[in-house]
């Protein structure tokens, strides 16, 4: 995906990840690809998804199913080779909803630098084996 040029430059430079251990890490392929080169815009969306569903799942101690992606900021593009880490943090959780922020970050290059490519937020409902809302917490 091509870098959201109003974001803030120091965003989208050489940029330590958090001091914490990421919720997903991979490397995507050539098969990832666009056109152009750059890893797939929706691979990314895919994975971030992914990420953000694994701390809402512990929290909920269960099934959940993505209802929002309330927001999604692609600043830098994903190249083939990149590990990309996916930091998963729950900012707010309602009666039977959970919502994440996921910050994603590529390594790339030897020596290897670190820069910001995505940053999202997804809100996530607990579901039963019925499929419908349940409390996240039950009572």
């Amino acid at each position: 995906m091509a870098p959201d040029t109003a974001s803030d430059d120091t965003d989208t430079a050489t940029a330590p990840p958090p001091e914490r251990e990421p919720a997903l890490r991979v490397v995507p392929m050539p098969s990832d690809v666009n056109s152009t080169g750059d890893i797939f815009g929706g691979w990314i969306m895919s994975q971030v998804d992914i990420a953000g569903a694994l701390p809402a799942i512990r929290l909920a101690r269960g099934r959940v199913a993505t209802v929002a992606v309330n927001s999604f900021v692609f600043k830098q593009p994903v190249l083939v080779g990149d590990v990309v880490s996916f930091y998963a943090e729950v900012v707010r959780v309602g009666r039977t909803s959970i919502t994440v922020d996921v910050e994603v970050y590529a390594e790339r290059g030897m020596p290897a630098t670190v820069v910001k490519v995505t940053e999202a937020t997804l809100t996530y409902v607990a579901v039963g084996p019925d499929r419908k809302p349940r409390a996240v917490r039950p009572e």
